[in-house]
């Protein structure tokens, strides 16, 4: 006769006495419930990101506090009397310490509210998200011109080495890379729209208004933007490249008889824009803090723009908030490439399995 098994003759014979006492190892739990890697990966990086938005956000309440100048008083005037501007203060609870204004900014962040703008009695968060899109497709058409040319460049360069088009795009690079935007930005101004009357100076058409007027408009900015980063893109993707071609898998391609087109992108390409997929992430956030001066040259209401305008105006509140707004975004940014990274290359995964 076959024992049973004694999990199961607990549940049959109650009358045995009592229940026994079922264990489960530790060692069974690790293993049935072993989380995804990217789950793990993604909770950490969350963890930075609110130690980043804690630090940065502290840092600017602190140095707001050092700026020159009173809020009450650039609200009210210079023809405020003192009591009035004494009232205000008060009223804005400007008085209080900075690590008290501070902490219920916070609680009331996490409810949701960033506050109300100084300056025009706005909340904060209405008027952010008023002028995030403006922004949001600055970068987008940014980033498309900066890569397509990037790419067509470094592809062409491997292709036909020391040829002219190399030549050109070399020399090309370099003058991108040491040109700032704000000149980019006022020769294009002087060309396109003063010499040719090609394109508008400045303003902005939504694009609700039609895909045309709003392209005019938000097409000089974007290439006054995007022509430092394409020189970088096109000097990592070219370099990168070359060294790929050197490569034993590619010298095995050849030998075989690929084609070259295929070389180039299915077996050159992709393992040789890693480094090109991080730096254009790393880009992306980065170009909020570049995008300042370019919307401000072209008259774009958004949020680099909006940031200038509370600076001068001394609205903190604003201030704290599209800081908190760019760091998050930062983050989220660096966090999608990260995950992008263990999607693409199997030798990211392994190492941080």
């Amino acid at each position: 006769m076959t024992a049973q098994p004694p999990s199961i003759a607990a549940h049959t014979n109650k009358r045995s006495g009592p229940p026994p006492t079922v264990t489960i190892s530790t060692r069974t739990v690790r293993r049935r419930y072993v989380p995804p890697r990217w789950l793990g990966f993604t909770a950490k990086k969350l963890g930075h990101l609110l130690i980043v938005l804690v630090a940065v956000t502290f840092l600017v309440s602190l140095m707001l506090d050092f700026l020159p100048g009173d809020p009450a008083r650039a609200i009210l005037g210079e023809d405020a009397s003192p009591d009035q501007v004494a009232q205000l203060r008060s009223e804005l609870r400007l008085d209080d310490p900075v690590l008290v204004r501070y902490l219920d900014w916070v609680m009331s962040a996490l409810q949701g509210d960033l506050g109300t703008s100084y300056r025009t009695g706005q909340p904060v968060g209405e008027a952010i998200l008023q002028r995030l899109p403006v922004s949001v497709e600055l970068m987008l058409l940014v980033q498309i011109i900066a890569l397509v040319t990037a790419v067509v460049l470094a592809v062409w360069a491997v292709y036909r080495p020391n040829g002219i088009v190399d030549r050109i795009g070399t020399a090309w690079s370099f003058a991108a890379i040491s040109a700032p935007h704000f000149v980019v930005g006022l020769f294009l101004v002087f060309v396109f729209a003063v010499t040719l009357g090609w394109l508008p100076a400045s303003g902005f058409v939504p694009l609700t208004d039609g895909l045309g007027p709003n392209l005019a408009t938000m097409i000089l900015p974007a290439l006054a933007l995007s022509l430092e980063p394409a020189g970088i893109y096109q000097r990592l993707l070219r370099g990168d490249m070359q060294a790929t071609m050197k490569e034993d898998f590619v010298l095995a391609a050849q030998a075989k008889g690929m084609s070259t087109m295929n070389i180039l992108f299915r077996q050159v390409f992709r393992p040789s824009s890693f480094s090109l997929v991080t730096l254009a992430g790393i880009n992306t956030a980065r170009l909020i803090g570049s995008a300042v001066v370019i919307e401000t040259l072209f008259a774009l209401p958004g949020v680099g723009r909006l940031l200038v305008d509370s600076i001068n105006a001394r609205d903190f509140i604003m201030i704290q908030a599209i800081v908190a707004v760019i760091a998050v975004f930062y983050v989220f940014v660096n966090i999608l490439i990260d995950l992008l990274y263990l999607l693409l290359d199997p030798r990211v995964r392994a190492d941080r399995g």
